[in-house]
């Protein structure tokens, strides 16, 4: 009989460090409900990407990736995910939800990763979808004024760029993530910039800077400095010292910290058929998460 596996134990000052990066990510949907109450979406989308190349890129070296790599990974991170979400949050879903929403694209990235490798999904991935798909049936069924089938389907849509940005981010190899965040930002700007003028137009883009106060720029550099700086340094910085299964399994609080966040700062109500919703998902994305773990562990035992 083997002999049981080791079990790494991570000190407390790193577990409050990655309880620290879960809850800047996962607050960071109240953030962004409080950014988008002067700056249209694809315009503080805009600023969140340029912010986050300059003056980073000036301390950072770029990345041993083609250069095709990183505009690949920043059109579908920028004019993708967070275009989409940041115009879903304006008015189509609430922060909670959309909290929970987007990580369906643990989902979205397990089914083009098998689809690339022609593997197939295993019986308990299955099942991890099928939780998952019932948690946002139950959505679907009690969207209301805060949320909507549209602002659903466009968060749906924005976890699906984020997953296609994962594929890409993976054919990078191993890079230093947050340089790799700020340079690919470099060709998500641009076209938010453009999107902006054209879609939003001039007037709007300077009536939402003109009218921008402390608590929007604060927002602006929340999702630089805290969600893109902070979150994606750190985390890198603590899966270079760990098993990625001891570290990874803690991102199954973001949802957590973003609808709590949600109910304490903007009173979302937290009613029983979205905690049905979000234990449905939740319990998907962890069993697919931890699943394999454990069969790992029984199999040492």
């Amino acid at each position: 009989m083997p002999a049981p596996a080791t079990e790494h134990r991570l000190p407390l000052p790193h577990v409050l460090l990655a309880l620290a990066v879960v809850a800047v990510w996962g607050s960071n949907f109240v953030i962004i409900k409080i950014g988008l109450t002067h700056l249209p979406p694809l315009l503080f989308a805009a600023l969140r990407f340029s912010l986050a190349f300059l003056p980073a890129a000036l301390f950072l070296r770029r990345p041993p990736v083609p250069w095709g790599n990183l505009a690949a990974y920043g059109l579908l991170i920028g004019s993708g995910q967070f275009a989409l979400l940041f115009l879903a949050m304006r008015s189509q879903i609430s922060p909670g939800l959309a909290s929970l929403v987007i990580q369906t694209q643990v989902f979205f990235t397990l089914l083009l990763a098998m689809r690339l490798a022609n593997e197939r999904v295993r019986g308990f991935q299955w099942l991890a979808l099928a939780l998952a798909a019932a948690g946002l049936g139950v959505i679907v069924v009690h969207t209301d004024g805060s949320t909507t089938p549209l602002g659903l389907a466009m968060v749906l849509a924005a976890a699906f760029c984020w997953a296609c940005g994962n594929i890409v981010g993976k054919r990078a190899g191993t890079v230093n993530m947050l340089a790799y965040v700020v340079w690919s930002s470099l060709f998500a700007a641009p076209p938010l910039i453009a999107l902006a003028l054209l879609v939003e137009g001039p007037a709007r883009v300077w009536q939402g800077l003109s009218q921008a106060d402390a608590a929007t720029w604060g927002a602006v550099l929340w999702q630089t400095v805290g969600n893109a700086f902070f979150g994606y340094g750190v985390w890198g910085w603590l899966l270079a010292r760990h098993p990625a299964p001891t570290i990874v399994p803690m991102a199954l609080l973001v949802p957590v910290f973003g609808m709590s966040s949600a109910a304490l700062l903007l009173g979302e109500s937290l009613p029983g058929w979205k905690l049905g919703a979000a234990a449905l998902v939740m319990a998907g994305l962890a069993l697919n998460l931890l699943w394999p773990r454990i069969r790992q562990w029984r199999a040492a035992v």
